[in-house]
């Protein structure tokens, strides 16, 4: 017999709800309490059956413990998982081969929800507490109502599947192009300072020919003046051509590529003989702390030379004469080595911290703003991370490096 109109809105109504906005409860529930109403049984169920369990996903009876698993070891429902077929029992009192039903019902139909390719992934039962039959009409109907079911299960699941590959899409999607923005910027960068370094160097030898006339010319007119007013002049001009030949000089350093002459270099070894080189007043205040085994890094050894010696000055410029500066190599991890050069001077501002290392700012009269941008390159040729952090105590300025 044809489902009467009735069912059909029932039907029409269900097919309008959508499980692709969170509604799939509501959609199930619906279906439980529809079957209920329509085939006039006291409860109904969508339950979720996998691995010898059931999970009860909706019910037109609230009950403690929905969320819950529950097996399906003698149970009528376990029949119908394991036949794949409807399963109709009218009395359980008289068919005791078919499963157990819960406490207080004798009646049973229970109807299995197949996917598309057949299989079988949970059930539609319905309870009653007193003997009847099921007419052929009314089983119809509540297999309609599990082929709804199990659709709007299979749909969802394959739903869920779709976001989270879209979201693994999207976040693959960010990742590479962060990957890609990160290329393109150190390859402009790259491209800027060579071009930099190209118009750095040109304009150095242009300034520098005629500077080195200029201090010539000073150095000959010194030996030739003998006023005092104009050895002071003289004495005067020629320090600012140092400072201007100084500028040159880190300016081209600065804007060149750093191209490194890789060697094996042992850090300890290698920092005694940094300090070793510098002048005896700041080698006095230096007090020097070794790690207690050996530490290798491949690295240029001249340029880290000048890194070194561009950090310890800075940090003897810093703090008072009588000040000691604490210089030491301590391992990060098995794969890090941090050389930190420490100094018992004023705190640093948090705007002027920020903007060390910079090209071009200096705090320092007549400093140059070049030499810690290039202790900065320096450290990043070398694949390392430059740090620098002030309080109270003092200036701590750490150089974090890769070792073998």
């Amino acid at each position: 017999m044809d489902i009467s109109q009735q069912e059909q809105r029932i039907l029409e109504s269900l097919s309008a709800l959508s499980y692709r906005t969170g509604d799939l409860k509501s959609y199930l529930k619906e279906i439980t309490l529809s079957v209920s109403r329509l085939l006039g049984i006291d409860w109904s169920t969508v339950t979720l059956c996998q691995a010898g369990f059931e999970q009860v996903l909706a019910s037109s009876l609230d009950f403690e413990g929905m969320d819950q698993l529950f097996s399906l070891h003698g149970s009528v429902t376990n029949t119908v998982v394991t036949t794949g077929q409807t399963l109709t029992v009218e009395n359980v009192r008289q068919t005791s081969d078919v499963g157990e039903v819960p406490d207080g019902y004798l009646c049973y139909l229970g109807v299995p929800l197949r996917t598309a390719q057949g299989k079988t992934i949970g059930t539609i039962c319905s309870f009653h507490r007193s003997p009847r039959q099921f007419s052929h009409s009314e089983i119809r109907t509540a297999e309609l109502f599990a082929e709804r079911a199990a659709t709007a299960l299979d749909n969802y699941h394959l739903y869920q599947v779709q976001i989270q590959f879209n979201e693994r899409l999207e976040t693959e999607v960010a990742q590479r192009t962060a990957e890609l923005k990160a290329a393109q910027i150190k390859l402009m960068e790259q491209e800027r300072l060579a071009a930099i370094g190209e118009f750095a160097a040109m304009i150095v030898h242009e300034i520098r020919n005629p500077l080195t006339t200029l201090t010539m010319g000073l150095k000959y007119s010194q030996k030739q003046l003998q006023h005092e007013l104009a050895q002071e002049r003289l004495a005067l001009s020629l320090s600012e051509a140092d400072r201007l030949d100084r500028l040159l000089r880190e300016l081209l350093m600065y804007a060149k590529p750093q191209t490194l002459q890789l060697e094996e270099l042992e850090l300890n070894y290698w920092l005694q003989t940094v300090i070793d080189e510098l002048s005896e007043a700041q080698r006095q205040r230096i007090n020097f702390t070794r790690t207690s085994g050996e530490i290798k890094m491949l690295g240029d050894r001249d340029k880290l030379k000048q890194m070194m010696i561009n950090i310890v000055r800075n940090a003897c410029e810093a703090s008072l004469v009588e000040d000691v500066v604490e210089c030491k190599i301590e391992s990060l991890d098995a794969s890090q080595v941090c050389i930190q050069v420490w100094n018992q001077g004023e705190v640093i501002p948090p705007e002027v911290l920020s903007k060390l290392g910079q090209p071009f700012f200096s705090t320092k009269s007549e400093g140059t703003g070049l030499g810690l941008a290039i202790v900065n390159r320096i450290v990043k040729a070398h694949g390392g991370e430059f740090l620098i952090q002030s309080d109270e105590t003092g200036t701590c300025v750490s150089v974090q490096l890769p070792i073998l």
